[in-house]
This record gives structure tokens, C-alpha cells and sequence, in this order.
């Protein structure tokens, strides 16, 4: 045998171990919802730069600054976004703000946009471009208050808009709605002029930009009765659009009332809660995750809709929380993000968490993105994250059960239809072992992540294992028994290598004698 030939048959092997694979069924395509969104949320002006001509007073070292990014920079960045996985994007405000309003709640102009993110044009081809991708994009919309330099506040015939000023105290509804919220003009929705402004504003926004939906800023502090006609009016415009509220509160029932407003869903603040305080260090149980959505199955019309997350531009990061903990922030982060992008609902994930970002309370949680990673494990691991999640429905829509409780180990089963999926997470500092059950006859259980098999032992049940922190999805499948033609190719392999080995040899020592 020739050495090109040997040659050539060790550079088949990748092709031909992958075609000897079995390969694992998924569901037939379906129309995508909400539920099957993975969005990446960004905050505009510490992205990407894509623009210099619109920097201005700009100040990248101070943290309460505008630093330069912009909507083009979102645009350049699209299919990078894309490439990790996420097929939907949620930009903080881009309306007008005020000096220092880099974040974007402090609005000037309802109708504008921020001269540092660009122009209106920029507005509709990134909504535009991340379509072509199909892509769907929601805007960050705020109704509550003002900045405090919004010209309204100094009109004189603009001072029935405003409730009058006064800081929140106790939390009673009256006080959440009419008091000012960090000392900013508090819009009084009750007033029909307001209502209507508000309402032309988010008719505007939406006839201008295509844009798919709104993140609804502030919900708690404003009446449910402007929610309730804001939802209908929006519906009026685009029947699809969609509306993500924030109510921020530990108790699901709280939340769960604003559905009847109208609004699809919110930000899964109890998830957002229970689940940091989980994984930020091993040994946690991992159990009161199942508490979560149990009480959000009771509560919410459509839980699976919930947005959840682990980090956002108000709290400490994630990975900040792991470092006080002494423990690698990427085993972490590993492990959390397994859970919820196989868990019930729509993960949001906050820009920069793919490198990861570390950052402390505000503003220090809204450091720039750093671009110059190259292709981090955790990138590589949220890809093939998603990759899984979208071809596999049960990991959307199915439904959700703890079927292993072991303190901080356990096992999560999801069904949908004819698929079943196993999510085991081993949060404790051992290895841990399960034995499943409830897996359809005749079938085999593939880990998605590290390759593993688990074959019926006998009766049913099926003996899997997991390593210290880390986390594995799996599969049902056929169970072929043997595969013959990967063992095949594995001998055919080990036989070429034993040939060339001994044609090197025997080459080596011919030339020794001559």
C-alpha cells in the first residue's frame, strides 16, 4: 500500500464516522413562536461602534457616559448574533434622551431617535436586515415617566400630564402608580391626552420600523386600565405584535394579574431569582427550580412564554456572582445555561454573557463588549445549545417534571407528542448517578453533550452518570444494538494506521542498510 493511499484513508475517516453515526429523529418543522425565541438582549450604546460619525460627547471612560455604540453596530454584528444561536434581539430604548441618557430610559422625544444610535433610517434597515435573517426584533417601550429634561416638564400647559411629584413610599398600588420613580416625571396615563400621545407613539414606532414587539418597561407603575386599551390599540396595527412585560416582583400571582391586561408575557423575575442563587455555587438543590415553574403552571395562562434569565442591566452579573464565590465563573455559567435553554420558556440572555462579561452593580453590569474573545468554550457551548434546543420541540413546548430529587443533583423529564427528553443537572461537587424510567420501549438515551449511551439495563431502566458541575440533555432514540458499520470503519481505521506504521518502519530500516 502506497502512502497516499494511507494517506487518503485517514482523511476519510471524520466522513465516514459521521455518516456510521445513527442519526437522532426530530419533529417535523413547525411554525415558530415566542416560546421558541432565544433572544440576545443588548444595550445599545455599550455594543458595537459601527458609526463614528455619530459620537457625540462621547466619553468611553466614564461609566455613566454615552461610549459610542450604535444601531449600525447592531446591524454589523446581526449574523454574529445569529451564529451563536439567537433568533430574536431586544435593544434597550432608542428614542431621544437626555445628556447622559446612554441607558435610554431617560426619553426626551418619544418620536426621535438617540443622535448617538443614528437616525430613523438606521432604525428600519436593522429591523429590515434581521429580518432577512429571520430575525425578530422587540424594542425596549417606556410609557411611565420622562427624563427630567424632557421640554414637557417646564410647559406650562403640559403640567396636568405629570402626576404630582412626590417618591415612592410603601409599595400599595397608589403609590407605585402615582409617585415618581427614581425621581423622574411620572406621565399620568389617566389623562386622555397622555393616553392618546402614548398610543400615537407606539402607532408610530410600529408602522415606521416593522419591528415585532415591544419589551414594556415599568409595567407595575402604570394602570392596569392604560395596559388593558394600549394592548387592544397596538393589536389594531399588527394582530402579531407582541408585548413583554416587566413586572418586577418575587411573587408569580402578582405578575400573572397583568395578563389580563392583554400582555402575552414577562421577564421571569422568581426564575431570574431562584435560579442565581442555584447555580452560583455548587451544592445548591437544585429542586426549587421544579418550585418555579409548578407555581408558574398555576399562575400564567401561557407559561412557557415566560422570559427567563440570568443576568440583565440592573443587578450584578452572573459572573461577578461566581467569582465572590471562589468558583470558575464558566463551569458556572456551563451549567446554568444548560438548565434554561432546556427549561420551560423563552431564554433571554444578556449581551456579552458569551465571553463572559463580568461586571458589579450599575453601571459597572453595562461595560462595553468585548469582540476580541475569539471563540470562547462558552460560545461553543451556547451554540450547541441552541442547535439542540431548535430540533428538539419537547425542549419548547413540551411539559416539565422533576423525575430525580437528590439535593443538588436531579433530572428533569420534558414530553411532546412522541419525543421525551431527559435534562440532568449535577450541581453537587461528586459525581452523581440516576436510574430513569418512563422510556418509551424499544429506545436508547443519547447525552446530547458529551456523547454518552444509556441502554435499557433491564426492566426499563436505564443507568446514566454525570461528572462534578456539569450538565447533559438527553435524547430518546432507537436502540439498534450494535452499530456494525461504525465498529466496521473503526477497525478498517485501526488496520490502516497498524499498515502505515509498519510501511514507515520497514521504509526506515531499508534505508539504514542502503
Amino acid at each position: 500500500m502506497k502512502k497516499s493511499s494511507v494517506l487518503s484513508a485517514l482523511l476519510m475517516i471524520p466522513f465516514l464516522l459521521f455518516y456510521a453515526l445513527p442519526t437522532i429523529g426530530a419533529a417535523e418543522k413547525e411554525e415558530r413562536n415566542w416560546e421558541d425565541e432565544l433572544m440576545y438582549f443588548i444595550m445599545v450604546d455599550r455594543f458595537y461602534n459601527g458609526n463614528l460619525d455619530n459620537d457625540y460627547n462621547v466619553n468611553p471612560k466614564d461609566p455613566k457616559a454615552y461610549h459610542g455604540g450604535d444601531l449600525q453596530g447592531v446591524i454589523d454584528k446581526l449574523d454574529y448574533i445569529k451564529d451563536l444561536g439567537f433568533t430574536s434581539i431586544w435593544l434597550t430604548p432608542i428614542m431621544d434622551n437626555q445628556a447622559r441618557g446612554y441607558h435610554g430610559y431617560w426619553i426626551e422625544d418619544f418620536k426621535s431617535v438617540e443622535e448617538n444610535f443614528g437616525t430613523m433610517e438606521d432604525a428600519k434597515k436593522l429591523v429590515e436586515e434581521a429580518h432577512k435573517r429571520d430575525m425578530k426584533v422587540i424594542f425596549d417601550f417606556v410609557v411611565n415617566h420622562t427624563g427630567t429634561e424632557h421640554p414637557w416638564v417646564e410647559e406650562e400647559d403640559k403640567q396636568d400630564w405629570f402626576h404630582e411629584q412626590s417618591p415612592i413610599i410603601g409599595d400599595s398600588q397608589e403609590q407605585l402608580e402615582n409617585s415618581w420613580l427614581y425621581d423622574l416625571p411620572d406621565l399620568k396615563q389617566e389623562n386622555p391626552e397622555v393616553k392618546q400621545y402614548l398610543f400615537d407613539v407606539a402607532e408610530y414606532w410600529i408602522k415606521e420600523t416593522g419591528v415585532d414587539g415591544f419589551r414594556l418597561d415599568t409595567v407595575k407603575h402604570v394602570p392596569k386600565s392604560f395596559w388593558e386599551d394600549f394592548s387592544e390599540h397596538v393589536r389594531s396595527i399588527d394582530s402579531d405584535f407582541y408585548l413583554l412585560g416587566e413586572v418586577y416582583s418575587d411573587d408569580p400571582r402578582y405578575i400573572a394579574d397583568y395578563e389580563k391586561t392583554g400582555i402575552d408575557s414577562f421577564v421571569d423575575y422568581p426564575f431570574f431569582e431562584t435560579a442565581r442563587q442555584v447555580f452560583q455555587e455548587p451544592g445548591k438543590s437544585v429542586s426549587p427550580l421544579s418550585t418555579v415553574w409548578q407555581r408558574n403552571m398555576a399562575f400564567y395562562e401561557n407559561p412557557h412564554q415566560l422570559g427567563t434569565f440570568l443576568d440583565n442591566h440592573d443587578n450584578k452579573r452572573f459572573t461577578r456572582l461566581a467569582a465572590e464565590n471562589k468558583k470558575n465563573p464558566l463551569t458556572r455559567w456551563k451549567l446554568a445555561l444548560t438548565y434554561m435553554y432546556s427549561a420551560p420558556g423563552m431564554p433571554i440572555v444578556y449581551y456579552g454573557t458569551e465571553v463572559p462579561l463580568d461586571g458589579g452593580e450599575d453601571p459597572d453590569n453595562r461595560r462595553d463588549m468585548n469582540f476580541k474573545t475569539g471563540d470562547t468554550e462558552l460560545k461553543k457551548h451556547m451554540e450547541q445549545l441552541a442547535a439542540i434546543r431548535k430540533r428538539f420541540p419537547a425542549l419548547t413546548k413540551g411539559d416539565f417534571e422533576q423525575v430525580v430529587d437528590d439535593g443538588a443533583f436531579g433530572v428533569f423529564k420534558r414530553t411532546y407528542e412522541d419525543q421525551t427528553v431527559f435534562i440532568a443537572i449535577n450541581n453537587d461537587v461528586e459525581t452523581k448517578n440516576a436510574t430513569l424510567t418512563g422510556v418509551p420501549e424499544g429506545s436508547q438515551l443519547r447525552g446530547l453533550i458529551y456523547d454518552s449511551i444509556a441502554r435499557d439495563q433491564g426492566n426499563g431502566e436505564y443507568k446514566i452518570a454525570l461528572d462534578r458541575e456539569t450538565a447533559d440533555i438527553y435524547v430518546t432514540e432507537e436502540d439498534k444494538g450494535l452499530n456494525l458499520l461504525f465498529i466496521g470503519v473503526v477497525v478498517v481505521v485501526m488496520g490502516a494506521f497498524v499498515t502505515f506504521v509498519a510501511l514507515v518502519s520497514r521504509k526506515n530500516k531499508q534505508n539504514q542498510t542502503e
